[in-house]
């Protein structure tokens, strides 16, 4: 059940969000027991993100929450996956992107929880 939140200070066409949106359901199966078949992802573009005190150059807040727990290795290779996707398809630096990454032990679907 991951869950992958995407704050960027581009716009996107429905296009990218249609090729990010199906990059990242690969890239999540970097996690072992996760894929695309649970993944929900969420979008929030053209954000006023400031980092290093400029607003003026595209930057990314990217959250990854997901059920359980993993290794760090697999975190580091998730984030190496991300931060490339984002500067190929919406031209933002790794250098002004953060992943965040939350393990989580309560998560509900359809009316109960796992």
């Amino acid at each position: 059940m991951p869950f992958i939140n995407s704050r960027v200070s581009v716009p996107m066409s429905g296009e990218q969000k249609t090729s990010v949106k199906e990059k990242l359901g690969q890239a999540i199966s970097i996690i072992p027991g996760k894929s695309e078949d649970w993944l929900m992802v969420e979008f929030a573009d053209n954000c006023d993100l400031y980092f290093q005190g400029d607003g003026g150059q595209p930057a990314a807040f990217v959250e990854v929450k997901v059920f359980g727990s993993f290794s760090d290795e697999a975190a580091e290779k998730l984030t190496e996956a991300v931060c490339s996707l984002y500067e190929q398809e919406l031209q933002i630096p790794k250098g002004r992107i953060y992943v965040k990454y939350e393990e989580v032990s309560k998560w509900g679907w359809n009316g109960r929880n796992f």
